[in-house]
This record gives C-alpha cells, structure tokens and sequence, in this order.
C-alpha cells in the first residue's frame, strides 16, 4: 500500500457536521484549482513572496515529485501542499521545504494542519529528515499548526526579501524526523 492509499482510506477529518477531507496525491488535472488556492494565498501578501502564479510546467519542475498533496472537500480542491528540495547538493538530499494552502473558503477547518501532518508522514516514508518552512511573521496561523506539528523556530531572517518596496522578515522553522535518517 502507498502512502496515498493509506491516507485515502484512514486520512478523513469531519468538518463541520457533513463534510471530511480527504486527502491524496495531485495530479496534473488538480492544477487549474491549486493555481486558484496559490492566487488567493498571494493576494493576502503573507503567503510568499511570489508575485504571480507559475504555470505548472514551472511548478511541475520546481517542485519534488513526492509529496503533492491535495484536500477535497465535497469533490472540491480546497488545499495543497508539497515540497521543494532546498539544495542540489546530495549531502541535503533528505532536507526539504514545505508548502501549504487552504482556500480562503476553508480556512478554519483544519485543512492546512490535516496537509502538514500527512506531507510530514509521505516525507518521512520517503527517507527525508528534515523539514524547513520559511513563514511571514504575520502569518500567526501558519506558524501555530507547523508549531503544533513539530515544527521549531530556528530563526528570523530579516529583511530578507522586499514585497511592493517593503522589506519582510521570516521566521524559520524547521522539524527533524525520529524515524527519517535515524542511522
């Protein structure tokens, strides 16, 4: 069984009193609705840096191969999450970065924490140790569920980037796995 099996069939979190989500892996068909999700996280300017959307052939290649996640509500998209190598070189093979987002309609209903969670398992059955997330201070959401996850702050990386003419910090978090590269 893989991980995405497992988390189609275990992995359902009641919302509200009619809904679950379920969770499993993107696939390229999932694009026009995750590129809509990553629209509204740009539009609240505490998402990321990005300006605009990619097309998926960009994020297709900028993004590793595991790890693609999507929530569905009633049959609807209504969050993503995936990695990104944080290096090229082999000896940060097994350290990667985390990207998570929610609808603005789903926001609230432990959509981004459910993703987190089962990003954080398909990362370690696929050998990976460290998890990273670069996260806008203000995003006090984001920095509760990877907090509640596991996640700690290792940093702040000031003025580490300008959004509309202004500087923004980050603060860095990171999670190292107990079973993931263990030897």
């Amino acid at each position: 069984m893989n991980i995405y099996e497992n988390v189609h069939e275990n992995e359902q979190l009641k919302v509200g009193t009619m809904s679950t989500i379920d969770i499993r892996q993107m696939v390229a068909k999932d694009w026009e609705a995750v590129a809509e999700i990553y629209k509204e996280g740009i539009a609240t300017g505490n998402a990321t840096f990005q300006q605009e959307v990619p097309s998926w052939s960009e994020w297709d290649n900028d993004h590793l191969k595991i790890g693609r996640l999507v929530a569905i509500i009633g049959q609807k998209v209504a969050g993503w999450a995936a990695l990104t190598a944080v290096s090229g070189r082999c000896v940060y093979a097994g350290v990667a970065e985390v990207s998570v987002y929610v609808s603005a309609s789903h926001r609230g209903n432990k959509v981004g924490k459910q993703l987190l969670d089962q990003l954080i398992r398909s990362s370690e059955q696929h050998g990976l140790w460290t998890l990273q997330a670069g996260i806008f201070e203000e995003n006090i959401p984001s920095i509760k569920i990877h907090e509640e996850l596991g996640f700690r702050k290792v940093g702040v990386r000031e003025k580490i980037g300008k959004m509309k003419g202004v500087w923004r910090n980050t603060l860095l978090f990171e999670r190292r796995s107990k079973i993931a590269g263990q030897d």
